[in-house]
């Protein structure tokens, strides 16, 4: 009975607290004005007056779209419906699939919209607009889980909880900026990899979006389908932002999404200064540092936010910059949990790693940054085996891109991971071309695109798919201790063999099935490797003890 009693003294809180949220609405006046009709010109083409959106032939889809924040939401919405789809029924998809009760579904559900009870009192009016008018075109099936223009604004949320939940390595960002004599130009020259993973369907599909809006300026990002906030993009007044999650805890009420705040500097900000004062006066709910080039300051600095702290944090004397996903700043010197990040996680390996390479290059081009971009290798070129999360190039990422702001071109990866093609665009040429009305097909510079790695070509590639695909059937059956075939643990190691990870679930396979000899072999051979973090260290070395008093 007091189980009972509890239970609804929690589910009457609440209704209560997310009344004010479910009935809050953006100003939406002279929406009925506003034509949504897309014409479909081809299956990878479709138009809506002066608004665009068409496949390229390397699979990304290019989006154009222009107008007031409640234009720009419904030409997004009524253009990329199919991408909003898809990505809708990935992520609720891998709701059901990681909570199969229809029971806890639905206190996921109150969970949910308890925890974004408020965040509408932070979101700027602007993209309150832009995302009800994407959420328009939002399946209707999802409504039980919460109304269309609710369960859009609590996705914008869901990006801060993966970087919040970092011990579930949603994220592992590493960028660079380099400018003066490091470049070969002497211009600034940034490089990111953007190494958030929600699962193959939503890392396959891609969308550049080039943002016209009747206020602020102009600008790019690389995006997906029913996102307007930005992880990585760039203005025509070449400011140029990037996040990297930082290590948070588990926040208890959603306020300003990061993306929203990046997005607000890309749309509003002409410089440096600019981009701090609309990053200082933001209330985010996650540890996040913000990369921001500009053009006319020539370099870069990272703006460090969390929820009570924020710092800046610039190089002096020097003509690069490194970021991973520890912050850097005098503000958070004695942080302990960015501490706890620095000696536990793999971020200050990476971060060392991109110092390195980046010391390393002579020059930096766009064809240098994307080689940096695509390295597998750990420090001083050690095989750390593919998919190692101390590699530069995790071989997981959504994608990887190059910024030149003071010539305003940008280079973004195709699939898969950032080996596909560096696809290049020329933000000067591509905003005066959609506004002459004239596009019919893509606005890449296709002469100065980067070609695909060899590395695609090659045995080891497919080897590497082949231990996807295995790995994931393998710890699927350990979960479930259903039976596995020994030659599939051999196999594993085989398709893998510098990989710790491949050791260490092949000596779990051992050790579940009582062959403690082997599961010693194997333990070891891991920790002969480079194992990712110090709690996975940790964990690899109480197996292997266990092992040991079982002989």
């Amino acid at each position: 009975m007091k189980k009972l009693f509890a239970l609804f003294g929690l589910f009457f809180v609440f209704s209560c607290g997310i009344k004010k949220s479910y009935q809050d609405k953006p100003d939406i006046s002279g929406i009925a004005e506003v034509d949504t009709v897309r014409t479909k010109l081809s299956e990878t083409h479709f138009t809506l007056g002066k608004n665009n959106l068409f496949q390229n032939k390397y699979g990304v889809w290019e989006l154009y779209i222009e107008g007031d924040a409640l234009e720009l939401g419904l030409a997004n919405g009524a253009l990329t419906q199919d991408l909003i789809h898809h990505q809708e029924n990935a992520f609720m998809g891998k709701i059901n699939e990681m909570v199969p009760s229809e029971g806890y579904r639905n206190f996921l559900k109150k969970l949910v919209s308890w925890f974004n009870r408020k965040m509408y009192l932070y979101v700027p009016e602007e993209y309150k607009k832009e995302i009800y008018g994407v959420s328009r075109f939002g399946l209707k099936k999802y409504d039980e889980f919460a109304p269309a223009y609710m369960r859009m604004l609590y996705f914008h949320g869901a990006h801060d909880i993966g970087h919040a939940l970092q011990d579930l390595m949603l994220v592992g960002c590493t960028s660079f900026a380099a400018w003066d004599n490091k470049t070969e130009d002497g211009k600034l020259l940034l490089g990111r990899n953007f190494d958030f993973y929600a699962g193959d369907e939503f890392s396959n599909q891609k969308m550049v979006a080039f943002v016209n809006p009747d206020k602020g300026h102009k600008f790019m990002m690389y995006t997906w389908g029913g996102m307007i906030g930005a992880v990585s993009g760039m203005n025509a007044e070449g400011v140029t932002v990037t996040i990297n999650a930082g290590k948070s805890k588990i926040p208890m009420l959603a306020k300003d999404p990061i993306t929203l705040v990046s997005r607000e500097i890309l749309q509003h900000a002409s410089n440096l200064d600019e981009a701090i004062a609309i990053a200082k006066k933001r209330e985010v709910f996650v540890s996040e540092s913000i990369m921001v080039g500009s053009a006319k300051d020539h370099k870069a600095v990272l703006i460090e936010v969390s929820p009570n702290n924020f710092g800046i944090y610039e190089v002096e004397n020097s003509n690069q910059l490194i970021c991973s996903n520890h912050f850097q700043s005098s503000e958070y010197e004695n942080d302990s949990r960015n501490q706890k990040t620095i000696k536990e996680s793999h971020s200050q390996y990476r971060y060392d790693r991109m110092t390195e390479l980046v010391n390393e290059a002579d020059k930096l081009t766009p064809k240098k940054a994307v080689d940096i971009l695509r390295n597998r290798r750990g420090l001083d070129g050690e095989r750390i085996g593919y998919g190692n999360e101390k590699a530069i190039n995790q071989l997981l990422a959504h994608h990887g891109i190059v910024f030149k702001p003071e010539e305003k071109k940008v280079w973004l990866s195709a699939n898969p991971y950032q080996m596909g093609a560096f696809l290049s665009y020329d933000l000067n040429k591509v905003f005066a071309e959609f506004e002459e009305g004239n596009v019919n097909g893509s606005v890449m510079s296709t002469e100065e695109v980067i070609p695909a790695s060899r590395f695609l070509q090659t045995k080891n590639y497919s080897d590497y798919e082949q231990y996807r695909k295995l790995r994931a059937a393998f710890i699927l059956a350990l979960d479930h201790n259903e039976q596995i075939n020994p030659e599939k643990a051999e196999k594993l190691k085989q398709l893998n063999p510098y990989f710790w990870q491949a050791y260490y679930l092949s000596g779990q396979f051992y050790y579940r099935d009582g062959n403690y000899k082997q599961a010693i072999i194997d333990f070891k051979q891991a920790l002969r490797r480079e194992v990712t973090t110090l709690p996975e260290k940790e964990r690899l070395e109480k197996l292997l003890k266990k092992s040991y008093r079982k002989l």
